[in-house]
C-alpha cells in the first residue's frame, strides 16, 4: 500500500506513485520508461519541493531549469506528463490551484537534424550495395523495411508465418521489445498497426527462399540480443560506400512514404501502408513533401485553366 499523499508529500515522490498507479500496464512500456526518465529528472532538479510549494513561478523555474538541457519538444513532453499528475494532485485537494496555468515553454537550439528520408536514386544505390546473403542478415532486414515501411520493431518481430506468398502480403500482427535484456513479443503501437502489407513479386520470391526450412514461429532476424544501433551501422556503412546522405533504420520508413507520396498514392493510402491511426499524423509528418505536392498540383490547375477558352 501506498502511503497517503498530502500537501507536504514531495512532488517527485508524488508523481512516482501516480504513474506507477495510473499507467503501470495502462501504456506500452516505452512510455513507462519516459515517465521513469523523467521521475529521475524531477529529483534531480527538484529534491525537495513540496506539493504545497509548487505555484506558478516555482513550477516555470522547474521547466526553465529543464529547458535549459533540452530542445523545446522535449520540455513539452516533459511538461505534458508533470501536468497530468498536477491535475489530479488538483482534483484532490493537495494544491489549491493550478500552477501550470499559462506556463510557457522554452527549449534550447535544436540540433543539426540528420536527412530523414533518401531519394528514389539514392535509396536505389543503398539497395544494390546489400549484400544479401543466403541466410537472413541485417542488409535483408534493411531491404525489408525499404520496400515495406515497416517499423524496425515490426520488422524484428515478424516470422515466416507472418508471410502470405500466395497473397504476397505480409502480417503486422506484433512487434519485439529489443530495448530489454530478455527480447520478446509485444503488441503493436495501437490497433491501427495491425494490418496487412502488400509486398511485390520480387520480394515475395526472395523472402519464400530465405525463410525456408526457419521455424514457422519464432523471429527471423532475432538472434540472440539486438541494438538499434547495430542495424544503424549497417545502413550507414551502405550510404557511405554509394555517396548518399547516412539515414538511421526509421529514415528508411520515412524514405518509403515519402516516395510513395511522390508517386502519387493518396494520403489515406499511405496511412494505412504505415499502420498510423489517423491520416493526421501521415500529413504533419510528412507537411513539406504534401506541400511540395500541392504546388505542383497547383501548377497544373494552372495549366489547365489556361487551356480553357
Amino acid at each position: 500500500m501506498q502511503t497517503p499523499a498530502s500537501p507536504d508529500s514531495k512532488f517527485h515522490e508524488y508523481f512516482h506513485d501516480w504513474f506507477h498507479l495510473y499507467k503501470s500496464g495502462a501504456v506500452r512500456e516505452v512510455t513507462l520508461r519516459k515517465y521513469q526518465i523523467n521521475h529521475k529528472r524531477l529529483v534531480g532538479l527538484a529534491p525537495t519541493l513540496t506539493l504545497s510549494h509548487i505555484d506558478r513561478k516555482t513550477y516555470q523555474s522547474l521547466l526553465n531549469e529543464y529547458a535549459l538541457t533540452h530542445e523545446r519538444q522535449t520540455t513539452m513532453d516533459f511538461h505534458h506528463q508533470l501536468k497530468a499528475c498536477i491535475m489530479d494532485a488538483l482534483a484532490e485537494g493537495l494544491i489549491p490551484r493550478d500552477p501550470t496555468r499559462k506556463a510557457v515553454v522554452k527549449g534550447k537550439a535544436p540540433t543539426k537534424k540528420k536527412p530523414k528520408f533518401l531519394s528514389q536514386f539514392e535509396l536505389h544505390a543503398v539497395l544494390n550495395d546489400l549484400n544479401l546473403e543466403e541466410t537472413p542478415n541485417w542488409d535483408w532486414l534493411i531491404l525489408l523495411i525499404a520496400k515495406t515501411g515497416l517499423r524496425f520493431a515490426e520488422g524484428l518481430a515478424l516470422t515466416p508465418k507472418d508471410f502470405d506468398f500466395n497473397h504476397q502480403t505480409i502480417s503486422i500482427s506484433k512487434t519485439w521489445n529489443y530495448k530489454e535484456a530478455h527480447g520478446h513479443f509485444q503488441p503493436t503501437k495501437n490497433k491501427s498497426s495491425k494490418r496487412n502489407v502488400q509486398i511485390d513479386w520480387q520480394l515475395t520470391m526472395q523472402f519464400s527462399q530465405l525463410v525456408k526450412g526457419l521455424p514457422e514461429n519464432e523471429p527471423i532476424f532475432v538472434h540472440g540480443r539486438v541494438f538499434n544501433s547495430t542495424v544503424n551501422l549497417a545502413l550507414s556503412r551502405h550510404c557511405k560506400a554509394v555517396n548518399t546522405p547516412v539515414i538511421t533504420i526509421h529514415g528508411l520508413r520515412h524514405t518509403h512514404a515519402s516516395l510513395l507520396l511522390f508517386a502519387g498514392v493518396s494520403i489515406a493510402s499511405v496511412a494505412r501502408r504505415l499502420g498510423h491511426s489517423n491520416m493526421t499524423t501521415t500529413q504533419q509528418t510528412y507537411l513539406h513533401i504534401i506541400q511540395e505536392l500541392e504546388n505542383q498540383d497547383n501548377d497544373k490547375v494552372m495549366r489547365y485553366l489556361s487551356g480553357l477558352n
